[in-house]
């Protein structure tokens, strides 16, 4: 934030500068403007924004000019020009930037110059010299990257997972009531964690397009595959805590709890899970899943063979071993 605030500042007086100093512009207050709003938080958005603003600017110009043309009254011409700015700025190919196009115009008209033609041109020049100065600033001084995102995201997403895990685990062994209610608080953080994860996922991404510096270690390529890992993880999680769940909550409930040796090789899987998943963060690191997959063998085993004990429990094992795979399935494809 340090650095884009500073080169936001060094593009705002460096526009002033050459549009006062080197072209000598009379009140060139869009130059400055357009660079400020141009240093955007990834290089391709400074791109596409340099199209938009100067796109949104040159039309409340226009809109001004025509104004002061048409109408002699500055009061409505003033009305006019913001309505319609407004009305044209809502097409969505001016993306944020619609909004300028109305406040251009009303601008242009207060200060007077909607009859002028050379001053209008001026209003055009300034704007494109400011924005292009603004997008070259953030395009060559430091280009933002966002990768200590992607290791921010992945440690604190396989931290929230794994607790999760070990939480459901505890709750399968022990069986105690109290414990649902924790296991809901962990899922709400864990899907808060998720989506924090996919905007930074997002912005990374964004971030190394067109950049000069995408090459370089800090863009996060390293730590994006391992956190897509980690998101993909939520949906059998989620469906995991979802049959615990209703076991715990709802014993009359057909799904009912698996027998007691059952049990504890769930509870041994979800914690032998937990240590995978948090491994899954630590980029280079191996994640063992051996383990995992013997658990699991062992609960498919012993659903195959329960068929005299009834259908409730084999339902309940059922409904938690399928998750369960699944989640060891997208650890091994990772």
């Amino acid at each position: 934030m340090l650095v884009q605030s500073a080169k936001a500042t060094l593009a705002a007086t460096g526009a002033w500068l050459l549009a006062t100093l080197v072209l000598r512009l009379p009140q060139p207050f869009l130059a400055p403007y357009a660079a400020v709003f141009l240093v955007e938080a990834t290089v391709y958005r400074s791109l596409r924004g340099w199209v938009q603003q100067v796109g949104s600017v040159a039309t409340g110009v226009l809109l001004a000019a025509l104004a002061g043309q048409l109408i002699p009254w500055q009061a409505v011409a003033l009305a006019v020009v913001v309505f319609a700015g407004l009305l044209a700025g809502s097409w969505w190919r001016f993306g944020e930037s619609g909004v300028w196009v109305g406040v251009t115009g009303m601008l242009v008209v207060s200060y007077g110059t909607a009859a002028e033609p050379v001053l209008l041109g001026d209003r055009l020049l300034e704007t494109a010299l400011g924005a292009a100065i603004g997008v070259a600033v953030n395009t060559l001084i430091f280009p933002p990257l966002y990768g200590e995102r992607l290791v921010t995201a992945a440690g604190r997403l396989a931290t929230a997972l794994a607790d999760l895990l070990e939480a459901t685990s505890d709750l399968v062994r022990h069986d105690e009531p109290d414990g649902v209610d924790s296991l809901l608080s962990r899922t709400n953080d864990v899907r808060s964690q998720v989506l924090a994860a996919e905007d930074a996922a997002g912005l990374t991404r964004e971030g190394r397009r067109l950049n000069l510096r995408r090459g370089r270690p800090g863009a996060g390529a390293r730590h994006e595959r391992p956190l897509r890992t980690l998101i993909a993880l939520w949906s059998p999680l989620s469906q995991l805590v979802a049959a615990v769940r209703t076991t715990s909550e709802r014993q009359e409930h057909p799904f009912a709890y698996p027998w007691p040796d059952a049990r504890d090789a769930l509870a041994d899987l979800m914690h032998c899970l937990a240590g995978a998943v948090q491994s899954v963060a630590a980029v280079g690191e191996p994640v063992e899943l051996d383990g995992c997959r013997a658990l699991l063998h062992r609960l498919e085993q012993r659903l195959v063979t329960a068929e005299d004990d009834g259908v409730p429990a084999r339902l309940g094992l059922g409904a938690m071993i399928l998750p369960a795979r699944l989640l060891v399935e997208k650890l091994e494809d990772r």
